[in-house]
């Protein structure tokens, strides 16, 4: 079956604090993953604090005025947890919103996984949600990021350079984006505006 949040290899499905908290705790054990995901300092979380934790971003999620959309990405092969995908919705007067994505299973790091999700939720921004452009950042040291964003059609748009201090090394936040026309001409549609 075919929906609006599937791709090639993967779908964006609710959230289920139950069966989901114990697939993100393992991977906030992961520090490089938490380190690909957040400039905090990695702090691994217990399955019971990550239940916790999901059920008040569930419980953002569902107040008036949504601002904040978060998704299990899972695998279409076998319909496991593979990561998260998330979207906040800026200034949505504007059609401006933020995405944050991440695979916590490290073994499919590098399949192309990311960049079938992303291009599932461009899908969902654009068509379903009527967005106008979707932002992203992410650290200058997480390559594979940078190439899969690419690949889903964002661009370059600036940099904070020197933003993260890891390791004793400065590192760039990159900004990119892609806006809706962009999207519909990588996807030979035309745009209505």
């Amino acid at each position: 079956m075919s929906t609006i949040l599937q791709g090639a290899l993967v779908r964006l499905a609710a959230i289920n604090p139950e069966t989901d908290a114990e697939h993100f705790a393992r991977w906030d054990q992961d520090t490089e993953y938490l380190r690909l995901l957040d400039s905090c300092p990695a702090r691994p979380l217990s399955a019971k604090r990550m239940k916790e934790l999901l059920e008040e971003w569930l419980w953002i999620k569902e107040q008036p005025n949504d601002r904040y959309l978060i998704f299990t990405m899972r695998r279409l092969a076998d319909d496991r947890p593979i990561g998260l995908v998330d979207l906040w919705l800026g200034d949505i007067r504007h059609g401006d919103s933020w995405v944050g994505i991440g695979i916590g299973e490290r073994e499919l790091w590098g399949q192309g996984y990311g960049t079938d999700a992303m291009r599932v939720l461009l899908r969902y921004a654009f068509t379903e949600l009527n967005l106008h452009r979707v932002s992203l950042n992410v650290f200058g040291y997480n390559e594979r990021a940078l190439r899969s964003y690419e690949k889903a059609g964002f661009t370059l748009e600036g940099r904070a350079r020197h933003w993260l201090n890891r390791d004793g090394q400065r590192w760039d936040l990159v900004y990119m984006g892609i806006l809706r026309e962009e999207w519909e001409r990588l996807n030979g549609m035309t745009s209505a505006a």
